[in-house]
């Protein structure tokens, strides 16, 4: 096993006699790492590649569009923003929406007036700009709106619903992805052999089936691949020769528990939830399962898990096994009653029982067909021999003259009409249409 220090998990890394010292405040590794130049940048060559649009804005100095880069963190949106900056050469203002309201937005944009009375441009970087409320967001119009700004918001949610129509207008949006693999692994080998900024310096071994496999745990985001590297390799104590020999244990404690794509609140959630009902309806068992554990790993509130089983065990199923009602119910009343994480049992027994059940679409068609004809026939009066008549009036007026009751006149379920005249006849519930489960058409 490497060795390491007794006094803490992860001990002061010195550099040899006659480097640089860091100190205990210096940069974290992903910041020291960031790149400088295009030629550095790794990643995103639908945008930065040849004859591609942030190429143009940064090698061609064109007119700079208000912009919004839209991806996953660790891909590259603050690092684009200062190349921006940089190549055409404005200014560069960088507000986090997490720690900045309307007076440091003000402040900014007064700044940004001086610069440009002096001839300059200046580029006012918002980071997670969806953090930023609407009142928020109305202050930068102005500023964006007559040029005094050039705005670049980095966000990772989705923008459309993120941010005000009005910003949207007035910005172009750009979609990161996240890095693949083989891009990860560039970026690491990197700060491995960078002798200046990166770790070379401290003797680092790390293997290449490591590399790759922090790689893959980084879930195509370079500041947790470069964070994790960091820590593996402070985690490590030099040998006799003065070698770190990383080791997979110690990646793995270096790198905490596995990261999960997931925000409770933002588009990610809706986007796994959607994952999972559609799965659930295509009758796909591991599929479902497998966003299930997604959900459940990342945090998702189990109660809202199984409330969309239950309206997909009416909605997507329905008659064609009413039990599939029945066991979500059930689910959704044991989770509630035991928590979790025990309540991961019936939400999976739920998930397998609703996946592998027939399904049917007949319910929603018909409240669907019966909701437009409602809508169309609002006005439409109950027939009388409908209506209750409670009073004698109302008796007089022919409220419920000729109601025939079926228990005693089985003749009324076929002669007598339940429906308005003028949709006399109409079907909504047609369940000789669905192929599968009680529903199927009979022969």
């Amino acid at each position: 096993m490497p060795e390491r220090s007794s006094s803490s998990l992860f001990p002061e890394m010195r550099e040899p006699h006659g480097s640089s010292a860091r100190s205990a405040t210096a940069a974290p590794l992903a910041d020291r790492m960031r790149p400088r130049t295009l030629s550095e940048f790794v990643g995103q060559e639908h945008l930065v590649g040849e004859g591609r649009v942030l190429r143009r804005l940064i090698e061609g100095g064109t007119t700079m569009p208000s912009l919004i880069l839209w991806g996953p963190p660790g891909t590259g949106k603050t690092t684009l923003a200062r190349l921006l900056a940089e190549k055409t050469d404005a200014r560069f203002i960088a507000l986090s929406a997490v720690f900045s309201g309307v007076k440091d937005l003000r402040g900014a944009i007064a700044e940004a007036r001086l610069t440009r009375q002096r001839g300059h441009r200046t580029i006012l970087f918002i980071d997670e700009i969806h953090r930023f409320n609407k009142a928020q967001q109305d202050a930068l119009l102005p500023a964006v709106e007559d040029g005094t700004v050039v705005m670049i918001g980095a966000t990772t949610e989705n923008p459309s619903f993120e941010v005000i129509s009005a910003l949207l207008s007035r910005s172009r949006v750009l979609v990161l992805n996240p890095l693949d693999e083989s891009e990860i692994e560039a970026i690491v080998r990197r700060a491995l052999a960078d002798e200046e900024r990166g770790l070379a310096s401290f003797r680092p071994e790390f293997p290449d089936e490591l590399i790759a496999r922090l790689a893959h745990m980084s879930g195509g985001d370079a500041r947790v691949a470069l964070a994790a590297l960091e820590a593996a390799v402070a985690a490590t104590g030099p040998n006799q020769q003065g070698v770190r020999a990383i080791s997979n244990d110690i990646l793995i404690d270096a790198f905490g528990r596995a990261q999960f794509a997931y925000d409770k609140g933002g588009e990610e959630h809706y986007n796994l939830v959607s994952a999972l009902i559609k799965s659930l309806r295509n009758s796909d068992v591991n599929a479902s399962l497998y966003w299930l554990a997604r959900m459940i790993e990342g945090g998702a509130d189990p109660v809202f898990i199984v409330r969309r089983l239950c309206i997909l065990a009416s909605e997507d199923i329905g008659l064609a096994d009413p039990n599939a009602m029945v066991q979500a119910a059930a689910a959704a009343e044991i989770v509630q009653l035991i928590g979790m994480p025990e309540g991961l049992f019936p939400l999976t027994q739920a998930t397998i029982y609703l996946a592998r059940a027939p399904k049917s679409n007949a319910v929603l068609r018909a409240y669907s067909a019966a909701h437009k004809d409602a809508a169309e026939t609002s006005r439409e009066p109950v027939p009388l021999h409908l209506r209750n008549a409670p009073t004698p009036l109302m008796k007089r007026l022919g409220y419920g003259k000729e109601y025939r009751y079926v228990h005693s006149d089985a003749e009324a379920k076929e002669e007598m009409a339940c429906l308005p005249e003028k949709l006399k006849g109409s079907v909504y519930f047609e369940d000789d249409r669905t192929t599968e489960g009680r529903e199927k058409k009979k022969e």
